[in-house]
């Protein structure tokens, strides 16, 4: 009888083990091989090699950036199976937390190394990118698809964003005025006392915004075509294709991978500045957030379908995460760890973004879209681009030496 009962258990076991290696097979490929970007995945690995190997900063930096393009991308697709688990509210908290991710990772890291102008620079880049080169590639890639029809989208929840991202802009405009005015109270305790106080305020003010969107004024911010087609389009498109679990071990397994990568990045932007003759500033701005925005060019395949509130919400709605969360998470994060992180962007930094905001906030305010709002948005981006590769960033020495006083003001 034993004999019987362990051949039978045997016999489950050989039933049940096919299921699941097929399961697992299932979820490796559609992770790491279905997406067409994951052909660059082997970037990663080669710069590791390369880095160990032949110790050229500039080519471990190319690659890394490269590597890190599918990574992010995928991490922002395990965000989405695993939101789909978890309802609207906790899903809209892991966009705020996972869609991001990536740069969080980068800053943490260029925090840790004391790289604060490499943090606040890379993130700038980020929002950048959001409002003008990928909003612009979606509206220009939307007109084009409906030349024959003009595109509309919900007024209400562009104005809102609008809303957040000037208050954004206002906090960080108050310190870097403060700076170069020479007005504070006290020199340098004064621009990280009211950076730190304004992004407490930022953190509370996003929080209250997730609540109002997700929960508060649902129905008025939401627009009645997506509603009637929601219902019908959630079965097919919205079915998550891996299981909660597995989303959660991809999620950690792709965050350990871009901490690594991301560490390589941060060591060799200064070798690749060097080498490729670019500013650090260029490096930073436009070439960083390139890498870390690859999953928000869905943004693009939401315009071409016409449905242009997606492409809202992931492109304008990535950058109101970043300003309201990423950067005021960012500020108090150094305040923990004892960096001298504050909201004082510089001039030249501050202004380029109040100038994004304003121009983005008007060709919202219609709530339609066409290719020439998207060429001149693409525009904009190419422009603000070339400003940067001419940009020459303060004098390492004088922020040096402004960091030195800022831990001697943290010490006292």
């Amino acid at each position: 009888m034993h004999t019987f009962e362990h051949i039978g258990s045997f016999a489950a076991v050989a039933q049940y083990n096919p299921r699941r290696t097929n399961r697992i097979l299932m979820s490796i490929y559609t992770v790491l091989v279905k997406a067409k970007t994951n052909v660059l995945l082997p970037f990663g690995p080669v710069a590791i090699m390369l880095h160990y190997l032949t110790g050229k900063q500039g080519w471990v930096f190319f690659f890394s950036l490269i590597g890190i393009t599918p990574l992010a991308e995928r991490l922002g697709y395990a965000t989405e199976q695993l939101a789909w688990y978890t309802g609207p509210l906790v899903g809209g908290l892991l966009n705020a937390t996972f869609g991001n991710a990536t740069e969080m990772i980068i800053s943490i890291y260029a925090l840790h190394n004391r790289m604060i102008r490499v943090v606040q620079l890379s993130l700038l880049g980020s929002i950048l990118s959001n409002m003008l080169l990928v909003l612009g590639c979606s509206f220009f890639a939307g007109g084009i698809v409906h030349c024959n029809k003009v595109q509309t989208f919900n007024k209400a929840s562009a104005a809102v964003n609008s809303g957040l991202l000037l208050m954004a802009v206002m906090g960080l405009m108050f310190p870097a005025v403060l700076h170069f005015t020479h007005s504070e109270l006290h020199h340098i305790r004064s621009e990280l006392a009211l950076s730190r106080f304004s992004s407490c305020i930022m953190l509370v003010a996003y929080a209250c915004y997730l609540f109002f969107q997700l929960k508060g004024q649902n129905n008025a911010y939401k627009p009645i075509d997506e509603e009637e087609v929601q219902n019908k389009d959630n079965d097919e498109e919205d079915a998550p294709e891996i299981t909660q679990w597995e989303a959660i071990f991809w999620l950690a397994v792709l965050g350990i991978w871009i901490s690594i990568l991301s560490g390589y990045v941060v060591d060799t932007i200064e070798g690749a500045s060097e080498s490729m003759n670019m500013p650090v500033a260029f490096i930073s701005v436009i070439l960083l957030p390139i890498a870390g925005n690859a999953a928000d060019t869905s943004a693009i395949m939401f315009a071409m379908k016409d449905k242009l509130d997606i492409t809202l919400g992931v492109a304008v709605g990535s950058s109101t995460q970043i300003l309201m969360f990423m950067i005021p998470f960012s500020v108090v994060v150094g305040w923990m760890m004892g960096k001298p992180m504050d909201l004082n962007f510089q001039l030249f930094e501050t202004a380029t973004l109040f100038i994004t905001v304003l121009v983005v906030a008007f060709m919202l305010q219609e709530g339609t879209s066409n290719y020439f709002k998207g060429l001149m948005l693409i525009l904009c981006y190419l422009i603000i681009a070339a400003s940067f590769f001419v940009h020459i960033d303060p004098a390492p020495s004088k922020w040096i030496i402004t960091c030195i006083q800022a831990n001697l003001v943290l010490r006292l």
